[in-house]
């Protein structure tokens, strides 16, 4: 858009910028708003007046928040949620991605129809039977039954397949002319392939996760096997809302999202590029 601002002249350029900036500001205030709505005081929340830019800075909401409730232990939890079903994909997807990729077998194209066509199928219908299923194996209230249902995915499976087809064949079957097995083949002939394909599953799985309100909502029932996505909810009180607090989680529960981000955005903007080649 910035190529063709600069083709058309000084003035296409002047809005195509204002176009830009307007939208860039339009996806960053909200996150602005709650970080400044996480260093407000009660009187500021409830004044009435919207205050983007607070006199006082109240950065002891930062130290309440770990004192009003067993903080530490949502964020135990939601790591242990986020990180057991994303180091479980990790596991699972990219196996089941290259079989669907190099293996032949009947059925092969039925079976990979059949599970893309779960990703149509909305998750508040799939929710009650999974309930019902969590409820009758035991796994209520527990991390087996936060994590267990979620350990693969249709689109991770579907991710790593297109990521292993373009892998040649022949160096494949290179490998199996020398003796290597399957397994050895995929570990160490495959897996080094897609290295920013796995980082991009594992950014993308863990921020879901670790946001998942939903189910946890619908599985836990004491406080102690919260995470933070429901943790949050005991600043809602029965007449009021401690907004500040609740804002403050919600910064919290950015962070390790973006460190991530940080840490992988080197093979995540990889895979996009090696995603546009294809």
């Amino acid at each position: 858009m910035a190529n063709l601002a600069e083709r058309k002249g000084p003035v296409t350029s002047v809005v195509v910028y204002a176009v830009l900036a307007a939208a860039v500001l339009l996806a960053v205030f909200p996150f602005v708003y709650m970080i400044s709505l996480s260093l407000q005081s009660d009187a500021d929340i409830y004044s009435g007046i919207p205050i983007v830019i607070p006199e006082t800075l109240q950065f002891s909401n930062y130290v309440d928040i770990w004192q009003r409730a067993p903080f530490a232990r949502f964020i135990l939890n939601s790591f242990i949620i986020a990180g057991g079903i994303t180091a479980l994909h990790l596991i699972f997807d990219p196996l089941i991605g290259y079989v669907f990729a190099k293996m032949n077998f009947p059925g092969k194209g039925v079976m990979f129809a059949g599970l893309l066509s779960t990703l149509m199928i909305p998750f508040f219908i799939r929710m009650i039977p999974l309930y019902i299923l969590t409820a009758q194996m035991g796994m209520l209230n527990t991390y087996q039954g936060l994590i267990m249902p979620f350990a693969m995915s249709a689109y991770g499976i579907f991710l790593m397949r297109q990521f292993i087809l373009p892998i040649p064949n022949d160096l494949i079957d290179a490998a199996r002319i020398d003796g290597a097995n399957d397994l050895i083949i995929y570990w160490r002939i495959v897996l080094p392939q897609i290295k920013p394909a796995l980082a991009t599953l594992a950014l993308l799985t863990f921020v879901f996760q670790f946001n998942e309100f939903l189910w946890p909502l619908i599985v836990v029932s004491t406080t102690e096997m919260r995470p933070i996505t429901t943790g949050l909810t005991l600043f809602n009180q029965e007449f009021f809302t401690q907004w500040n607090l609740t804002a403050t989680g919600g910064v919290i529960l950015f962070v390790p999202s973006f460190l991530l981000f940080l840490v992988t955005q080197r093979y995540f903007i990889r895979s996009v590029m090696m995603s546009g080649m294809k």
